[in-house]
């Protein structure tokens, strides 16, 4: 995967694709509270009311940070498969890497559908390695960016708010950039156990 992010293919769009199921529209007894002066307060309280819920397929360009999005009432093999042919048809004369985890949907044993697009070539990341997959990082941001604490009346508002989330992203979108911090190995702090000793 990193050979990927760090050296795509020439003329290639490689993107990491996943989806965040279940996201609730939940009406909070508190929320965002808007003052005059711009700011804005946040209250949590324990009561709630829910209003449905969107299943979020998103992929991220690795080389731009550009995200698509797309919205479905459930997450299974047939939703992955329409979010993936709106990614094919928004790129018809290019070469696809996509990066996916190892979720049975994504990975049936006969694929007839990529059989069917020899231009997609799907690269699955181990197993219990989430964080080599980028858009589980955008997800994170998501997340704290347009998703806590705040209250949505419809599954429409919800989406609404994402989707503007997605175009504020879009507008000034960059590649994340992975880097390397450098450890140093530190001596072992004595413990109650060297005491026994």
């Amino acid at each position: 995967m990193i050979g990927l992010y760090l050296n795509p293919p020439e003329d290639a769009l490689v993107l990491c694709v996943d989806e965040k199921p279940c996201i609730q529209a939940l009406e909070r007894a508190q929320g965002w509270i808007r003052l005059p002066n711009g700011r804005a307060l946040t209250g949590f309280a324990h009561e709630y009311k829910r209003h449905g819920t969107t299943t979020l397929f998103a992929g991220l360009e690795v080389a731009t940070g550009l995200v698509h999005a797309g919205h479905y009432r459930r997450r299974r093999r047939r939703e992955f498969l329409d979010f993936m042919n709106e990614l094919v048809a928004k790129n018809p004369d290019k070469e696809i890497h996509v990066v996916l985890d190892n979720l049975n949907t994504h990975k049936p044993k006969q694929d007839r559908w990529l059989k069917a697009h020899p231009r997609v070539h799907f690269h699955f990341i181990p197993t219990h390695s989430s964080w080599l997959d980028q858009v589980e990082y955008w997800f994170s941001i998501l997340s704290r960016g347009a998703l806590r604490g705040a209250s949505f009346t419809s599954v429409k508002m919800l989406i609404d708010a994402i989707e503007a989330f997605i175009a504020r992203w879009n507008e000034h979108a960059i590649p994340f950039e992975w880097t390397k911090e450098e450890v140093h190995q530190q001596q072992m702090k004595y413990s109650y156990s060297n005491w026994c000793n």
